[in-house]
């Protein structure tokens, strides 16, 4: 394959993430890039600019594959994705047309959990919330959480939820977790207590979230599970906005059950103007950016070439079953 004259697809990078990559130049020697800067705005431009692509790149989950579009792609044999989430993908409907999908698991997991921490310590010194009051030209005293000696429940232990757990650890904060998978060597070389979901949210000051979405874990924090949470709870999501009920988070934080929460995702993006969450007073929000700072997007470009690379050279790395 890799002695053909190739095509390579951006189908549209926006959010800006690889254009001017240095990285990009290490694909000329196999083939020919088409780089698209905004959004395909519907299936037929989208299948028009990936045309005749044997390679695409796929940034920040722009562009959709799904099955109707990946069927109309004969020539296609690789998504490699500038991210660690694939859920943009049809992983099965690309196995069935013979395209393989590959990631970047944990590459970016320090960066990823730093933001997390960001938004921990914000929720809990109520940042958002003195700032616009302060703007507003009041001086209002509203009590802070002291995060030393609370406890953490981790949500999921993969690459960032155990560098969370590593870093909380490091701040004196006791963690809980709960995983699909849990071990007492896994607990012992990752700090922290495995107990059970409904333990650990009726334990925890703070629960972050960090499972892979799938079937099994769709909204796997509901009104249920928000219920169980301690009074005065800290809420953090920087994994997927479809792991939570959002109608369910707006009323525990509207009720003043949760004290607060920070959110890097959200079921629907960009995140709608009108959008309710946004009248919450004590939430923290960032547009799906934890990996965004020029360390981390220089890790996810340089390790999307990496991968086609791989590929094209018949060792094929982090492909995605």
């Amino acid at each position: 394959m890799a002695q053909e004259r190739l095509k390579f697809v951006v189908p549209g990078d926006d959010p800006p993430q690889i254009q001017g990559s240095p990285h990009l130049d290490r694909l000329k020697p196999y083939g020919d890039l088409d780089l698209y800067l905004d959004r395909p705005q519907s299936m037929e431009e989208q299948l028009r600019r990936a045309a005749g692509a044997h390679v695409i790149l796929n940034t920040r989950g722009a562009v959709k594959w799904f099955a109707p579009a990946l069927q109309a792609l004969p020539d296609l044999r690789l998504i490699a994705t500038c991210s660690i989430g694939v859920d943009s993908i049809d992983v099965a409907a690309a196995s069935a047309c013979g395209v393989a999908v590959a990631n970047q698991p944990g590459r970016t997991a320090p960066v990823v959990a730093e933001h997390i921490l960001g938004l921990m310590f914000a929720a809990a010194k109520r940042a958002a919330f003195q700032t616009s009051e302060l703007k507003a030209g009041r001086w209002t005293l509203k009590q802070n959480v002291m995060l030393q000696g609370k406890t953490l429940g981790v949500v999921g232990t993969g690459n960032v939820g155990r560098e969370v757990a590593r870093l909380a650890n490091l701040l004196g904060m006791r963690c809980l977790a709960w995983t699909f998978n849990p071990s007492p060597e896994r607990a012992r070389e990752l700090g922290v207590e495995f107990v059970d979901l409904d333990a650990l949210l009726r334990q925890s000051d703070v629960i972050s979230l960090h499972v892979r979405l799938s079937d099994e874990s769709r909204h796997i924090i509901g009104a249920r599970e928000f219920g169980l949470m301690k009074p005065g709870a800290l809420f953090i999501n920087a994994g997927r906005g479809e792991l939570v009920d959002t109608p369910a988070l707006i009323e525990a934080l509207q009720s003043d059950h949760l004290a607060g929460a920070g959110l890097d995702v959200f079921e629907h993006e960009p995140l709608p103007p009108d959008h309710p969450l946004l009248a919450c007073e004590q939430v923290v929000l960032t547009p799906h950016v934890a990996d965004q700072t020029p360390e981390g997007v220089e890790l996810l470009n340089e390790g999307v070439v990496s991968n086609v690379i791989a590929f094209l050279e018949g060792r094929p790395q982090n492909i995605v079953t």
